[in-house]
């Protein structure tokens, strides 16, 4: 088995490359829906963010109000190393069950869009870097995700910078270029991936 880290800033394009890993084989561990389903109604995990942030996180329905909750822990550290130390044990207990789960041999793909912020290069046998210049990325979130300017600018000014993500990156993916030329790219990458899953000792 192989363990990937697969990481970006926003609207760099790795869900694009995600998709076409899995297209490839990859199996993809996706920290964000993880993160999702941690806290859905019922589980252990929401119970925790409502003792330690009061009712009024939820919504009508009792699920999570991400928008009221985000806004609580935004721009207050204190409250969201509370929240991190909640939900962020969670999502390592759970992806490392579906790594666990999967077949002898596999490139398991964990796409995780903090992983340079978080010191969490290590955990990985090697870390993909999908890299786009900060033009490319305000574009791609004002046009195609509807955000606005000083939106999409604040979202990227509170990630990593492009060369932190650089220096921890084992392969890099330059996604400033059309669809078709990523594909090329992914195949080679992919390629690469397969021989050294293979190379690996297995477990």
């Amino acid at each position: 088995m192989l363990t990937v880290g697969l990481t970006g800033g926003i609207g760099a394009g790795k869900s694009e490359v995600s998709r076409l890993l899995v297209e490839r084989g990859a199996v993809l561990i996706d920290s964000d829906r993880i993160a999702r389903e941690v806290v859905e109604p019922g589980t252990p995990g929401l119970a925790a963010v409502v003792e330690a942030f009061g009712e009024e996180i939820l919504a009508e329905d009792g699920s999570l109000d991400r928008p009221r909750l985000g806004a609580l822990v935004f721009g207050d550290p204190e409250k969201l190393a509370r929240l991190n130390a909640i939900v962020h044990p969670l999502v390592g207990a759970r992806s490392r069950e579906l790594e666990e789960a999967a077949p002898e041999g596999a490139v398991v793909v964990h796409d995780v869009p903090l992983l340079t912020e978080n010191g969490l290069a290590p955990l990985y046998d090697l870390v993909i870097v999908v890299d786009a210049s900060p033009e490319t990325q305000l574009d791609r979130l004002v046009r195609l995700r509807g955000m606005s300017e000083e939106d999409a600018r604040a979202r990227m000014a509170a990630q990593a910078g492009r060369e932190q993500r650089r220096e921890i990156a084992d392969i890099v993916v330059d996604n400033d270029v059309p669809l078709d030329a990523l594909r090329r790219r992914v195949e080679e990458v992919w390629a690469e991936l397969v021989r050294r899953a293979q190379a690996s000792p297995s477990e």
